[in-house]
């Protein structure tokens, strides 16, 4: 690649090299940077805005954009050729980044911010994940837009066969996580803390998660300490920004009348709406108050608000471990579970956890409804599919209704992760499972109650899960976290958080699994990060929530329901050669048409390795085209006894119904040991006759003999037993 002004930073990492080329490329972004690792490689820039935006918060976007061409692909709609709404999974890489560099911004600061990431080249080995987070903390650091970076990023892998494999490509981490126990997970973090985490396994173990934060955070300082050397070199200079300050005076007088009257707003009610109502009312109080003291600058009075209902937060539950509904730091909340509230759907399940509450829908249908995915990466089949909704009446509130956001489809990706690990293979239960989890009610980690109640819905629905689980979301406060004038490494976790801990906390630490270990963790912050002491706490506290949550849901419904629900379909299973895929089909689709339309089904599947799937409302229908269609690939072998009515008589011989519309020929030499003059001599039509295969020819014709069968030189008395 030859650029003009073109710097080429290379650093070998793990097998591969880690290229970064900053030239003239993207020359009017504050920075552009190109990475590359393997063959895959990323465009990303930076631009920063030229004024302030009149918001009361930084406003920064992260947009991840996928290429088909970076994959040597053209897909979507035959009449729309080009790339439209960004997939889920291109979601999810963008949130990724995002809660990997917003900690390290000024809260404060209120020029817009982006962040655009596009996808040149896939090699489809090389998550472009990890080399678009690394690239935009370089462009970042190397820009003048004012930043606290570096970072650095690691995607760990880990199985007992092959232990832990930092980079994996894409063929080894798929590979691994096959294994019990093993999973999948990128960190990120500071020179000094972990600020990002996300991990989908099964059933994994605390020790291998402990090691996996410690040895990813290794890997990445070797990342920020290559990046510093850079910026070194061709860093340019932070631009002085203005910050959103306050007038001290206003904040003074805003303090001075709020903070007496906080403690009995924020603790005084316990349920979310009566506490809000508490706080609605003294902020009306505190700008009547204002206005009395003909304050102007009332823009100004939200963050002062939201800092001081932040520091009371932080000092009482720091200092003397209230909370604002009086639970003890690892205490959860009331908990309830019901299942099989409706009747037609396959499966239904509510949970609640204090006022966060989810129902959770689990509908079975035939493989032919799998979700098909194409994005840049890869091309494939959904069989499991989780969907998230949040509706603007589960928080109280008005809005719009309709396409799920990004926070809609990051929180339903994070209860799929959790539940993915449990569902059994397609063998064991063909179906296509679909959850879908309505958030009726929000008061803290509806994603954590999401999984918990999908879980049991699929237990209802009889999906033979290999193992329940529940999900739970931990919280955190520490002096770095508020305005105390402290320099303190106390920090309290908190075991289920909701209300102020959530909006005010400094972290979210989503923690879901099984009774064995984790299946999913989910992590972000708005401090620096956290260190080991703290994960380890977390998981401690976590693990005891998630046995507590399951002992709740096992005493609703203890293990899957043996029966489907008789709304959902039947489904039976059959497996021919792939060549005989054809066979099945018919000129047209005739053939598999004609066995639908003939037994009422619902429908038939064939997968490219032979699998059929016949899926009915009545288990007799799917049963008899089963064996019509094991019948009809039979494949006859010389000297196979079979047996069967004839159905037709000729001059020169009977034909045999062998079932599957199948026949074989029975000459009239065959009939038996001597001369036979006529076959209705010996043979009449509707009798069921034993015979030998003789013959299959290419043509898949067969021929049958009876008096191969003989063990006597009288046939004919042999036969005649056969009427």
């Amino acid at each position: 690649m030859q650029l003009k002004n073109k710097k080429e930073f290379t650093l070998p990492f793990h097998d591969r090299e880690l290229k970064f080329i900053v030239s003239d490329v993207a020359g009017q972004a504050n920075a552009a940077v190109i990475g590359q690792y393997g063959d895959t490689s990323v465009l990303v820039t930076a631009v920063m805005g030229k004024q302030d935006k009149a918001t009361d918060y930084f406003p920064l976007t992260v947009d991840y954009e996928e290429r088909f061409y970076a994959a040597g692909k053209i897909i979507g709609s035959r009449f729309v050729r080009r790339e439209g709404r960004p997939s889920d999974l291109a979601v999810l890489s963008g949130r990724l980044i995002d809660r990997s560099v917003r900690p390290l911004f000024d809260s404060r600061l209120r020029r817009e911010v982006q962040l655009v990431v596009t996808v040149l080249s896939y090699d489809e080995e090389n998550d472009p994940d990890f080399l678009a987070q690394v690239t935009a903390s370089l462009v970042l650091s190397i820009s003048d837009i004012p930043w606290n970076g570096p970072i650095g990023g690691a995607r760990v892998a880990y199985s007992s066969s092959k232990g832990f494999v930092f980079n994996p490509t894409n063929s080894q981490a798929e590979e691994m996580l096959k294994e019990e126990g093993s999973f999948d997970s990128f960190f990120s973090g500071t020179q000094n803390r972990i600020n990002m985490i996300e991990l989908g396994g099964k059933s994994v173990a605390k020790e291998n998660l402990q090691k996996v934060f410690s040895d990813s955070h290794s890997e990445i300082k070797k990342l920020i300490a290559f990046q510093k050397e850079i910026v070194s070199q061709i860093g340019k200079p932070k631009t002085q920004v203005a910050l959103k300050e306050t007038d001290p005076a206003l904040k003074e007088t805003v303090r001075n009348f709020v903070i007496p009257r906080l403690e009995e707003a924020l603790y005084g009610e316990k349920e979310k709406t009566k506490r809000n109502n508490s706080l609605s009312q003294l902020e009306e109080e505190l700008y009547a108050h204002l206005k009395e003291l003909k304050v102007e600058n009332l823009a100004d009075v939200l963050p002062i608000w939201e800092d001081a209902i932040n520091d009371i937060v932080h000092k009482n539950i720091l200092e003397s471990g209230k909370r604002p509904d009086g639970r003890k730091s690892d205490e959860i909340r009331e908990l309830y579970a019901e299942v099989g509230l409706f009747k037609r759907l396959h499966g239904s399940a509510l949970f609640s956890r204090g006022e966060t509450q989810a129902l959770a829908v689990t509908t079975l249908a035939a493989p032919g409804s799998e979700q098909v995915v194409e994005t840049m990466e890869n091309s494939f089949k959904r069989r499991f599919m989780l969907h998230y909704n949040f509706p603007p009446y589960s928080t109280g509130e008005t809005g719009k209704v309709g396409m799920p956001g990004r926070r809609e489809i990051g929180h339903g990706a994070l209860a799929k992760k959790a539940l993915e690990a449990v569902i059994p293979n397609q063998e064991e239960f063909p179906y296509t499972i679909r959850v879908v989890s309505e958030v009726l009610s929000s008061n803290g980690s509806s994603s954590m109650a999401t999984t918990c109640a999908g879980c049991l819905s699929l237990m209802d629905a009889g999906v033979p899960i290999k193992k329940p689980v529940a999900g739970i979301a931990m919280g955190l406060m520490t002096y770095e976290g508020y305005e105390s004038g402290k320099n303190d490494s106390d920090f309290k976790v908190l075991t289920d958080i909701q209300g102020p801990e959530d909006h005010y906390g400094d972290m979210d630490l989503k923690v879901a699994g099984t009774k064995d270990g984790v299946n999913a963790l989910q992590m972000d912050v708005k401090i620096e990060g956290i260190t080991l002491d703290i994960f380890s706490k977390a998981l401690d506290q976590a693990q005891k929530a998630r046995l507590e949550i399951l002992d709740v849901m096992l005493k609703v419904l203890p293990e899957p329901k043996k029966q489907l629900s008789p709304y959902a379909p039947i489904i039976m299973l059959a497996q021919i050669k792939p060549y005989q895929i054809g066979m099945v089909i018919g000129p047209g689709g005739k053939m598999i048409n004609g066995i639908i339309e003939k037994y009422g089904l619902i429908s038939i599947d064939i997968d490219d390795d032979g699998k059929v799937f016949v899926a009915s409302s009545n288990p007799e229908s799917a049963k008899k085209a089963i064996d019509l269609i094991n019948g009809m690939t039979k494949e006859y072998e010389v000297g196979e006894v079979v047996e069967g009515p004839i159905i037709k008589l000729l001059e020169f011989g009977a034909i045999v119904d062998l079932g599957g519309d199948r026949d074989g020929m029975i000459h009239i030499s065959e009939v038996k040991n001597g001369f036979v003059n006529k076959i209705t001599d010996v043979l009449k039509q509707g009798q069921v006759v034993k015979a030998k295969v003789i013959k299959v020819d290419e043509n898949g014709k067969i021929g049958l003999s009876i008096k191969a069968l003989s063990t006597t030189k009288d046939q004919a008395t042999d036969t005649k037993t056969n009427f």
